[in-house]
């Protein structure tokens, strides 16, 4: 892609070359009524691209610098926190029994679980 845009630029320049070499003649400007700025057509040209370029890719640049640094905030965050959660876990939950059905020994299992079979919600009568 960087490649791509490489050659888009030096076609740009050269184009850019070709009309500055055709186009090299005096223009006079009158900025004010007694002040006229006499320079070469390619001079204005570029002024001109520039007027238009500059203010658009520093808005570009900003924009983009702001996202890189939410973007690095929000990982940054969530790094902390799956490390947070890696060296914390629960005692409670690593030394409790748990049968085979899944449930802990204290546990009152949940009636309208599919599961839980030992309910006589069923009514098998």
């Amino acid at each position: 892609m960087k490649t791509l845009r490489t050659i888009i630029w030096v076609l740009a320049a050269l184009a850019f070359v070709v009309f500055a070499a055709y186009n090299w003649q005096p223009v006079e400007l009158t900025l004010w009524q007694n002040l006229v700025l006499e320079t070469k057509v390619p001079v204005l040209a570029l002024l001109a691209f520039a007027t238009g370029f500059l203010p658009m890719w520093a808005v570009h640049r900003s924009v983009t610098w702001g996202q890189n640094r939410r973007i690095r905030t929000l990982e940054n965050s969530l790094k902390n926190t799956a490390l947070a959660h890696r060296a914390d876990p629960s005692p409670a939950m690593a030394d409790s029994p748990v049968d085979k059905s899944g449930k802990t020994g204290g546990d009152i299992g949940d009636p309208f679980s599919p599961a839980d079979s030992s309910g006589d919600a069923g009514g098998s009568e």
